[in-house]
C-alpha cells in the first residue's frame, strides 16, 4: 500500500463542511506524521541511508564593499576579481558595490565552506582596503541616487541585466536592493527519489515524480518557513539612516544612539522594510503542482501593471525598465524558495522547469549570519539539510487560500516579534506555541539525524546547538545581535563596522597557496575573455534583442 498520494494522484474530496474542520485537521495531522514516520522507517536500511545522504548543495552569498569610513563603496567592481556577467564564483547583485559569491555544487559542506572562505579571502586581498558589511541590512548610504546600479558589459546581455536593475530602482527604490542574503541551494539523490516512487507505489512517470515530490517539499517549506527566521535570523535592528525619513508601519523603538529595533523582532530584512512587490500579492501563484506555478509565473510576467506603467518603459529615447507588467521577468519574482533547473543557453527559468521539470530548490529566507566571517556556518546547514528532509518526507496537502493566510501571518509574527516569550502560532487552524511547535519538530528532525549520523554525532551535534535556542531564545542569531546592539548598548554600525575589521584581518592573513592564486586568475582572465567574445558575437540591436526576448510576452515594450 502507498504511504501518501502526491497532489497529482491525491483523490478529490468534496462537501467539507465546518462541523468537520477539526476533525480535518487533527486527521491531517496525524496522516503528515504517520507518513514521515513510516518513509523513515522504510529508508532505515543501508541503501536507504545513503540515498539519504546523497544530498548537494550550493551558497551564494551577498556582500556589500564599503570604505573605512563605513560608506557604501562607490567605485566599479574591481577589474582584479574579473567578469561579473561571466565569472563562476564572483560577481554581482544589484548593485556594483554588492558582491556575490557563488560556490560549486558540493556534497560535502565542510569542502564547500572551505572554498567560499577561499573566494572571500581572494577578494579582501584585491579590494585595496575596502571590506566587506558583514550583515544584512545596509550600511550607512548618504544619497540613494549615488548607489552604483551594477554593470556588465555592453553586450545585449549585459545592458538587460542592467536595465532589469533600472527598472527595479523606479519600482522599489534602491535602498531596497542593497540589503544582503545568503541562498542556499539544495537537491536529493537519484537514488532517493527512485527508493521513494517505489515505496509511494506512484503511478507517475519518474520525472514527474521528483517534480510534484519538490514542490511537495516547498509547501511544507512555507507551512514551516518561519523557524529559519526564528532561528537565523539576525536583523532585529537597523541604522536609522536606512529609513530616510520614510513613514513605516514597524512600530520601531529607538536606542540613545539612534538604532532602530523590535524588541522581539528576528529578521528586519524578511519584513515590509525589505524587497517585496505588494503588486504581486494578487498573483496567487500556487505551489499546489509544477504545472499550476507555471501557469501563475506566465500569468503575472504577461499581466500589465498601470502603476508601473506610469514610470514609462522608453522615455526621451531612454529605457526606464524592461516593461511595465507586474513582473519584468521571472526572477523579479519574490518568494523565500524557488523550484530551479539549470537552463540551457536562451532559456528563460520557467522553460526549463516546463522543459525537464525541477532540478534543485533555491532557500532564500536565511539572513547574513554576523558571526561567520563568511555570513554562514556549518551548523546551520547541517539544520537546514534536516529540515529540509524533514520537509520532503511528510506528506504535503494542497494548500488553499485559509492555509496561505495563515503562512503570512506565522511569518509575520516570528519576524516582527518571534523571540516573545509565549508567542502562540496557528497551525492547521489550531493555536499552538512556537516553542511547543519547535519542539516537536526537533524531536523528529533527531530521528533523521541519528538515521544519517550513523557512528558519527555531526547532525545531532548541529541539532543540539539550535535546540539549545529553542528553550533560550537569547540564543538565536537575532538574540545575540539584540544582546550586543540594544542590551550592551553598542551603535549598530560600530558593532557592524568592528565585525568588518575583525574579518578583513581574518581574509587577508588566510593563506593562499599559490595553485589556489593561480585558478583564481586565471578564473577572473577567462571571464573577462568570456565577456568580450559575448559583445563580439551580438549582432542585433538592443531594441531588436529585447523585442525578440519579449516575442511571446504582450504588452511587454
Amino acid at each position: 500500500m502507498a504511504l501518501f498520494w502526491t497532489h497529482a494522484e491525491r483523490p478529490v474530496r468534496y462537501g467539507r463542511s465546518a462541523v468537520h474542520c477539526g476533525a480535518l485537521r487533527q486527521a491531517t495531522r496525524t496522516i503528515q506524521l504517520t507518513v514521515f514516520n513510516q518513509t523513515l522507517g522504510a529508508l532505515s536500511d543501508a541503501e536507504g541511508i545513503k540515498a539519504l545522504a546523497g544530498l548537494k548543495r550550493g551558497l551564494e552569498r551577498e556582500a556589500l564593499r564599503i570604505t573605512s569610513c563605513c560608506n557604501l563603496a562607490m567605485d566599479e567592481h574591481p577589474k582584479a576579481l574579473g567578469s561579473a556577467l561571466t565569472h563562476p564564483r564572483i560577481t554581482t547583485d544589484y548593485s556594483e558595490a554588492l558582491l556575490e559569491f557563488i560556490t560549486p555544487v558540493h556534497g560535502n559542506i565542510d569542502e564547500m565552506l572551505d572554498g567560499l572562505t577561499q573566494t572571500h579571502a581572494f577578494t579582501l586581498k584585491h579590494l585595496n582596503g575596502q571590506k566587506l558589511w558583514p550583515v544584512s541590512m545596509p550600511c550607512y548610504v548618504g544619497d540613494v541616487k549615488d548607489i552604483p546600479i551594477a554593470r556588465y558589459g555592453s553586450s545585449n546581455t549585459g545592458k538587460m541585466k542592467t536595465l532589469y536593475r533600472k527598472g527595479l530602482t523606479y519600482r522599489y527604490g534602491a535602498l531596497m536592493q542593497i540589503i544582503s542574503g545568503v541562498h542556499f541551494n539544495f537537491s536529493v539523490s537519484d537514488a532517493l527519489w527512485q527508493r521513494l516512487h517505489a515505496i509511494r507505489e506512484s503511478s507517475l512517470p519518474l520525472e514527474q515524480f521528483v517534480s510534484e515530490g519538490y514542490f511537495g517539499l516547498i509547501r511544507n517549506y512555507r507551512r514551516l518557513v518561519w523557524v529559519l527566521p526564528y532561528l537565523f535570523g539576525a536583523s532585529p535592528a537597523l541604522c536609522s539612516s536606512f529609513l530616510k525619513g520614510q513613514k513605516t508601519s514597524v512600530q520601531f523603538e529607538k536606542t540613545a544612539r539612534g538604532t532602530l529595533y523590535l524588541p522581539y523582532a528576528t529578521s528586519l530584512r524578511m519584513s515590509d522594510l525589505g524587497y517585496t512587490n505588494k503588486e504581486q500579492a494578487s498573483l496567487h501563484i500556487s505551489y499546489n503542482s509544477l504545472g499550476e506555478y507555471l501557469d501563475g509565473i506566465r500569468a503575472a510576467i504577461r499581466l500589465p501593471s498601470a502603476q508601473f506603467a506610469q514610470i514609462g518603459v522608453k522615455v526621451d529615447g531612454e529605457y526606464r525598465q524592461l516593461n511595465a507588467n507586474v513582473l519584468q521577468i521571472e526572477n523579479e519574482f519574490y518568494a523565500p524558495i524557488r523550484a530551479k533547473r539549470v537552463t540551457a543557453k536562451g532559456e528563460k527559468p520557467s522553460e526549463a522547469l516546463a522543459r525537464a521539470g525541477v532540478e534543485y530548490i533555491e532557500v532564500r529566507a536565511l539572513d547574513v549570519n554576523p558571526f561567520s566571517p563568511i555570513g554562514v556556518e556549518a551548523s546551520q546547514l547541517k539544520f537546514l539539510d534536516l529540515f529540509l528532509l524533514y520537509c520532503l518526507l511528510s506528506d504535503s496537502p494542497a494548500c488553499d487560500s485559509d492555509g496561505e493566510a495563515e503562512i503570512a501571518a506565522n511569518l509575520k509574527a516570528v519576524i516582527h516579534e518571534g523571540r516573545k516569550p509565549g508567542l502562540t502560532l496557528s497551525r492547521s487552524g489550531e493555536a499552538i506555541s512556537l516553542k511547543a511547535w519547535l519542539t516537536e519538530m526537533f524531536a523528529k528532525l533527531r530521528e533523521l539525524a541519528q538515521l544519517l549520523d550513523g557512528d558519527a554525532t555531526d547532525y545531532q551535534d548541529a541539532l543540539n546547538h539550535w535546540q539549545k535556542a529553542v528553550e533560550d531564545p537569547s540564543l538565536t542569531l537575532s538574540g545575540q545581535v539584540h544582546k550586543a546592539v540594544i542590551e550592551e548598548g553598542l551603535d549598530h554600525s560600530k558593532f557592524v563596522m568592528d565585525l568588518a575589521e575583525r574579518y578583513q584581518d581574518y581574509f587577508l592573513s588566510y593563506p593562499l597557496d599559490e595553485a589556489q592564486l593561480k585558478r583564481y586568475r586565471d578564473d577572473a582572465a577567462a571571464s573577462l575573455a568570456a565577456q568580450a567574445a559575448i559583445e563580439a558575437e551580438d549582432t542585433l540591436s538592443f531594441d531588436e534583442y529585447l523585442k525578440d526576448y519579449f516575442k511571446d510576452v504582450p504588452c511587454a515594450l
